[in-house]
């Protein structure tokens, strides 16, 4: 029977969210208008931070988190080796270091005590990653960091909408008092999408200030902050007036694109709520079966807390006998996508030449490599899909079940 194939992520696209595109495409504004500012206020709110910069990525987001905390040449930023490129190369873009300090076993995210173990002096920054939208343990990270006088950078690019509990209380990613500034993704297969597009976030006035100036050329038509432009003859600041007082970047996003998140917002909740019931599902599903090992949680309060970008179970190829690239067509073959997500960053070619890293540098994330696989999850994938990818999952493990 041919089946098509689900997909390991897909956007949630409605009439709504369409209806709210074209109402901004009337409106007179195309770039950064009104939309964009209604956007930066209601996700601040969402997430419970002060300010909100809506950016063109959340790459962009990540270098202007570095460039506004002061981090430069040859400082140090220690990221996780499990996530997505631009955690690290982020740091390369400001003339730092990147560096990494080893997974947890449970949660696939930064340990914090490989992050004590390696730590070196010249260390500025820490980008702790919520791998698959589950928190990393910002409080031990934030301690570790900041008594050596480090700032922490959240990214939070899988956990849009996600919480974690700590000490007895719930606590939102993004707003909260662990991280000094945070950014999240908006890319079609995260929580919700702008099409492209992310979102930094601090209560630090002066950053939120920076980061706006940085993210479009780093002008400024605030009249406090003024310096001149160097000749006298030229002292009239009329309404066309503006400076360039630092070298910045078009980082800026559209009003187009921030219609789509306020409407994609207002589905927040149920995208979340779906993305658990399929975890469940699946965990249940799965947890009889020999060949993998399901997500584990660092911390079991969080179940229900969780954004759940990513669902990727620990696969024991060598038992089944296969490569993870035959068991993928075979799934394939039967109509379920999957995905490798990720390799660990410092073994991709320009970090080892760049930086001199090796394979061992950390195991537990190499090891992660070698068996994970990620298998569909978004929030309009039907019960009949979640059954096919079970039925396939456990259709090619059943010698060992």
């Amino acid at each position: 029977m041919n089946h098509h194939l689900i997909p390991y992520g897909k956007q949630s696209i409605s009439d709504a969210d369409i209806a709210a595109v074209t109402e901004a495409l009337r409106s007179g504004w195309l770039t950064t208008g009104p939309k964009v500012a209604e956007f930066e206020q209601a996700f601040a709110e969402r997430v419970g931070a002060k300010h909100a910069v809506a950016v063109c990525n959340a790459t962009a987001a990540l270098h202007l988190a570095l460039l506004v905390a002061g981090v430069g040449a040859n400082d140090r930023v220690v990221t996780s080796p499990n996530t997505f490129l631009a955690s690290a190369n982020c740091a390369a873009m400001v003339g730092a270091i990147p560096d990494f300090a080893d997974i947890d076993s449970v949660s696939y995210n930064l340990c914090p005590g490989s992050l004590e173990s390696n730590w070196k002096a010249d260390t500025k920054a820490v980008i702790p990653v919520h791998y698959g939208g589950q928190s990393a343990d910002m409080p031990a990270i934030a301690e570790i960091a900041r008594k050596r006088g480090a700032v922490v950078i959240e990214d939070a690019c899988h956990a849009v909408g996600g919480s974690f509990m700590h000490d007895g209380q719930a606590y939102k990613i993004g707003g909260h008092p662990w991280a000094d500034i945070a950014t999240f993704s908006f890319h079609p297969v995260k929580t919700m999408t702008t099409g492209e597009g992310g979102m930094l976030v601090t209560d630090n006035d002066d950053y939120a200030a920076d980061a706006r100036r940085l993210r479009s050329h780093g002008m400024t038509r605030e009249p406090d902050r003024f310096a001149g432009i160097g000749d006298p003859s030229f002292s009239e600041r009329g309404p066309w007036y503006y400076e360039m007082q630092d070298l910045g970047f078009n980082y800026r996003m559209t009003d187009l694109q921030s219609a789509l998140g306020l409407s994609q917002m207002a589905r927040l909740e149920g995208f979340l709520q779906r993305r658990r019931e399929i975890v469940d599902a699946y965990n249940h599903a799965f947890d009889s079966l020999h060949a993998l090992s399901i997500p584990g949680l660092r911390n079991p309060d969080d179940k229900d807390l969780t954004s759940w970008h990513l669902y990727t179970p620990q696969f024991d190829f060598a038992k089944l006998g296969k490569s993870r690239t035959q068991f993928m067509h075979e799934l394939a073959a039967l109509g379920v996508g999957s995905q490798v997500l990720y390799i660990p960053v410092y073994l991709q070619p320009w970090y080892r030449q760049t930086y001199g890293y090796q394979a061992g540098k950390c195991p537990l994330a190499e090891q992660f490599y070698r068996n994970a696989l990620s298998l569909p999850l978004y929030p309009e994938l039907t019960d009949q899909d979640c059954t096919r990818v079970v039925e396939s999952v456990h259709k090619l493990c059943s010698t060992l079940s």
